[in-house]
């Protein structure tokens, strides 16, 4: 079947070699998509402002409260301090009191919103007397810097992958569309991390979104500056760089002039890091300092109870006992370079919009599985590919979903986010499980045999998990054992999921990732 647009004729199933042109996003809205996508953008901004009305990272809990407050001294330091000093302890920035320990667009980031409270609340960002700020008011203006931010960047990143994505895809279905751009805009782990715990993962996450959308609508310099920008909001953006650089190095491999391909994409990614460290780089010692805030490496290997492989193993092996923090350095940049490598591989030598995403998956689940110093929220970094391949694996993304938000229940438990944790688990099941829910997917997620049987213990198991957490005391002798248990469970689960992720990766077509990538030439 085809279908005539202005000047271009979409043959249907084999839209992903189609060029993308502005005029197909008005052609897909021009269907009705408009009030599907803005419905669901509105529903999911309701959901993010009733979980920012629940407690927050360290409300109430002094000296150094929680991320809350991190956050806010930061917008404070920005506001006061020259752009020399935001990185160096001096008599008005103390380091030791939540020194900043992002890249300098955090820092930027932090600037324009300390501007936007002293506006309204100076009280809230005045140098010294701030600290541990807590009023009424200094709360409703720090949620409102979150939710703007996923407004104006995650929201439209995430639409644009949607459009872009089915536009690929050669596919129409109002449906399709809607379910996809909800189960990304209500994912749960983000929403109670940034709106309830308190961060702006949605301005890295949502900067690396609009560079997939990007690379989908072959725009690569353009995903190039997005992905640099976000590598320098979040260093852990890290845990995406290989994918990014395998899948772009592979398709300038396949183009008659691969060196030049190279050369514009290299420019593009130095320049906007020219950019950003422009401040900073009068001098060898200003850039050390900054970079020396990034990496904390005398924290140890790992810090509270989070599911990956070195504090789980640390149940057998005592890592920081036995070894020193420059072995277990060696040792944990050798076991993720092993792990990311296969993938990151098989997109140099195939690249695909499909192989994209797997790689983006493999790549950040090998980080979060053998990194130094990794946080419960990490998660969040593998969440958003698997959000992205919801159509092709939906049973991944649920069950990735599902244990990724169990992982992180005590870090949300010390927030006394209970209430929310429950209320999006149920509303996240029951959108999942939509009757408009995508259908050609249906089969697939739902297992028989002996792996619903095992899928049903699993799940039974994390129930009585949650009720043994809430409302058993652990044995002093094992004070932790009810997280220690949680997270030998859950780190099973994404072993699991990364062995057969890669397996899939590796097994799509190489002969079609070559074939869908020839336009680029």
């Amino acid at each position: 079947m085809k279908k005539k647009k202005g000047k271009k004729v979409i043959k249907e199933g084999d839209g992903e070699n189609d060029d993308y042109r502005n005029d197909d996003v008005w052609w897909l809205f021009q269907r009705g998509r408009f009030s599907s996508f803005l419905c669901i953008s509105v529903f999911a901004l309701l959901v993010r402002v009733l979980v920012s009305m629940n407690p927050y990272s360290g409300a109430g809990d002094p000296p150094k409260y929680g991320d809350y407050e991190a956050q806010r001294h930061w917008m404070e330091i920005t506001l006061n301090t020259p752009v020399r000093e935001w990185y160096r302890n001096t008599t008005s920035n103390n380091l030791s009191y939540w020194g900043l320990d992002y890249p300098p667009l955090t820092a930027y980031q932090s600037y324009v919103h300390s501007l936007f409270l002293d506006f309204f609340h100076p009280d809230s960002v005045a140098l010294f007397t701030s600290r541990g700020h807590e009023s009424s008011l200094g709360k409703l203006l720090m949620r409102l810097t979150v939710l703007s931010s996923d407004i104006l960047i995650f929201f439209p990143a995430a639409v644009y992958f949607v459009i872009v994505n089915y536009n690929n895809r050669g596919r129409s279905s109002k449906e399709d569309m809607a379910w996809n751009l909800a189960m990304i805009l209500l994912n749960p782990c983000l929403i109670l991390i940034d709106h309830g715990h308190f961060q702006y993962n949605c301005i890295s996450l949502g900067l690396t979104l609009g560079a997939v959308a990007a690379i989908f609508s072959k725009h690569e310099l353009v995903a190039c500056a997005l992905f640099s920008l976000a590598l320098n909001h979040k260093q852990m953006s890290l845990y995406f760089a290989p994918a990014f650089f395998g899948h772009l190095f592979g398709k300038c491999l396949k183009h008659e002039n691969p060196f030049l391909r190279v050369l514009k994409l290299g420019l593009v990614v130095l320049g906007t890091f020219l950019l950003i460290w422009w401040p900073y780089l009068y001098s060898v010692n200003s850039v050390l300092e900054v970079l020396s805030r990034l990496a904390p490496f005398e924290r140890g290997i790992y810090e509270d109870y989070v599911a990956n492989f070195w504090c789980t193993s640390s149940i057998l092996i005592k890592w920081k006992r036995l070894f020193t923090t420059q072995s277990l350095k060696l040792f944990s940049f050798v076991a993720t370079m092993l792990a990311l490598l296969p993938s990151m591989l098989q997109q140099i030598r195939a690249p695909s919009d499909k192989g994209f995403l797997y790689a983006m998956l493999n790549s950040s689940f090998s980080f979060y599985l053998f990194s130094f110093q990794v946080h419960e929220k990490s998660i969040l970094l593998p969440l958003l590919p698997a959000s992205l391949l919801v159509l092709e694996e939906p049973l991944l993304f649920k069950w990735l979903t599902y244990f990724g938000l169990f992982s992180m229940f005590p870090l949300l438990c010390r927030d006394q986010l209970i209430l929310p944790y429950i209320a999006l688990v149920v509303l996240f099941v029951l959108i999942y499980h939509s009757p408009t829910a995508k259908r050609d997917s249906r089969q697939r997620d739902i297992p028989s045999g002996w792996k619903a049987f095992v899928m049903a213990f699993l799940l039974m198991c994390t129930f009585i998990f949650h009720i043994i957490y809430l409302v058993l005391k652990p044995p002093k002798k094992y004070p932790y054992l009810f997280e220690a248990m949680i997270m030998l469970l859950c780190c099973s689960q994404f072993v699991v999921l990364v062995a057969y992720t890669n397996m899939k990766q590796w097994k799509l077509s190489t002969s079609t990732g070559i074939e869908n990538e020839k336009k680029v030439q």
